[in-house]
């Protein structure tokens, strides 16, 4: 059985006829001279801890991306779609949200390394639907991808990318498959450099370690240590978890020091000119529990900086509207001026018709073997979250149960070490609605929610969240089928996270 997006439900959410396409191969146009060059520099894990976005730890210690943003547009809300790698990705590539296209569980339409993914297990998109790259191929562009794909839905990878799948990818249709596939993040080699034709214009993304880096990159003599960052009030003041958030600031001043190197290498080709730059990541910080895989600020506030000799790049705009990744896809489809399908959910962020959003939606299902469900509504003002299993701890088991700051939290907890918040948000039961003031509670903490005078602005909140469930057809309102949570399962159940845990109980069934 196949595995497809209903093509009813996508219809009836695009509110409008799908521009459809030749399932040949693209038709390259005759090179228009006003067709920029642009890179995607694609962090991965990166919370925005930098100089430019106000952060005092990290002033004077990030001044590359910081002269991007002075020399460009500076986003300081942008959101990604989901706090995990894949369904973000796969949301950005395809320029619709994730739970639209059924693309919103963690690692599905995967196998072990090695193996072509079974017909079962394949998510494909509808045959109208194509991918950014697919599109700027069609407007003339080569293009490249240095580093993961990690997309949720079945493809050739040859029909995305010129250049790369057969060196450092698994041939023809499984694309990268997971963090054991080997993959290159080389500049120099399978990217712009790899045109035949030097006068075609490209499209790329290089891909970065952003926060997974860790301290690998900080410029020698300023790596920070664990004491020189205050730790925020939802963690223990414990060694592991003092070493865990200050790695994070460590990560900016890394990722600064990869784009540096990109930026010069883009110049000593001669490539910088006529290229426009998009700086962003997927999700937040891997190295907080509080960040990746959830939906508070943490995890979906992300860095955005464009910059490039274009005339709507104004030299150090600052923006503060509420904007998502998913704009990104139709910024960069409008500045490459290839075809815009009706059915991209984004906007051009520069266009003269861009209307500033009043919310914008994110969403967590289930992360590598955590089910949980999870969907958000920032706002101006407010974070909104809806859990939908209250019951499942902030704390049920998880990839990251091996790391010292999860050992070493739960014996806190044991040893009765936490405060009480700590303790009822980390280990207790959690609300139905979460609703915190952006402004007033920067950690969010003080969940509103519970308060009666806020009931109005709960019920609004609320009330978007829903209209967008009807209105997109929200896959994730239904269980995974049984066939990917059964991959999920074969995948990590001699991992020792899984089979020396209390796993969800959809996993029973599997077991018996």
């Amino acid at each position: 059985m196949k595995i497809t997006v209903s093509k009813l439900v996508f219809s009836l959410f695009l509110f409008s006829s799908i521009v459809l396409f030749s399932c040949d191969s693209p038709k390259v146009k005759v090179k228009d001279k006003k067709q920029p060059n642009i890179l995607w520099i694609f962090a991965e894990d990166l919370s925005p801890f930098m100089g430019c976005y106000g952060d005092s730890i990290n002033k004077n210690a990030t001044p590359v991306i910081d002269k991007l943003a002075s020399e460009g547009v500076l986003f300081k809300r942008a959101y990604t779609t989901a706090p995990v790698c894949s369904a973000s990705r796969s949301a950005l590539i395809t320029g619709v949200m994730q739970t639209t296209t059924g693309t919103h569980n963690h690692r599905s339409s995967r196998t072990t390394d090695g193996e072509i993914v079974p017909e079962k297990l394949r998510i494909n998109l509808p045959k109208e639907m194509k991918t950014v790259p697919e599109l700027m191929r069609r407007a003339g562009y080569f293009t490249f991808n240095s580093g993961k794909d990690d997309y949720n839905f079945h493809y050739d990878r040859n029909a995305l990318y010129d250049v790369g799948s057969d060196d450092n990818y698994k041939v023809g249709m499984n694309g990268w498959q997971g963090n054991k596939a080997k993959y290159s993040k080389s500049i120099t080699k399978n990217t712009w450099n790899a045109r035949k034709d030097k006068n075609q214009p490209w499209f790329g993304q290089i891909q970065i370690d952003g926060g997974k880096a860790h301290a690998k990159f900080v410029r020698k003599g300023e790596e920070l240590a664990a004491n020189d960052v205050p730790i925020p009030p939802y963690f223990p003041d414990i060694p592991s978890h003092r070493s865990a958030w200050t790695d994070h600031f460590n990560a900016n001043r890394g990722a600064d020091v990869n784009v540096e190197t990109i930026v010069n290498q883009l110049k000593e080709d001669g490539e910088l000119e006529n290229t426009i730059i998009f700086f962003f990541s997927d999700h937040g910080s891997p190295t907080s529990l509080r960040h990746k895989q959830f939906c508070y600020e943490g995890g979906m506030l992300v860095p955005l900086i464009i910059k490039g000799d274009h005339p709507l790049l104004k030299s150090g705009s600052v923006r503060t509207d509420l904007v998502s990744l998913l704009d990104v896809a139709k910024t960069t489809l409008v500045m490459g001026k290839a075809e815009l399908p009706t059915y991209l959910d984004g906007q051009d962020l520069f266009a003269a018709s861009y209307k500033e959003q009043n919310y914008v939606i994110g969403a967590r299902d289930r992360c590598d073997f955590t089910i949980d469900k999870i969907r958000t509504v920032v706002s101006k003002e407010y974070r909104y979250i809806k859990n939908y299993f209250p019951e499942r701890p902030m704390m049920q088991a998880g990839y990251r149960d091996k790391k010292p700051i999860v050992k070493d939290f739960k014996k806190a907890f044991k040893e009765k070490k936490l405060t009480k918040y700590q303790e009822e948000h980390w280990f207790g039961e959690r609300p139905h609605e979460e609703l915190y003031n952006l402004k007033d509670d920067p950690h969010q903490i003080d969940n509103l929610a519970k308060k009666p005078e806020y009931a109005d602005i709960l019920l609004e909140h609320r009330t978007v969240l829903q209209n967008w469930i009807k209105e997109t057809g929200d896959k994730g309102q239904s269980p995974e089928h049984s066939v990917q949570l059964k991959a999920t399962y074969n995948l990590w159940k001699d991992r020792s996270q899984f089979k020396n845990a209390t796993v969800n109980p959809e996993y029973k069934k599997f077991m018996e």
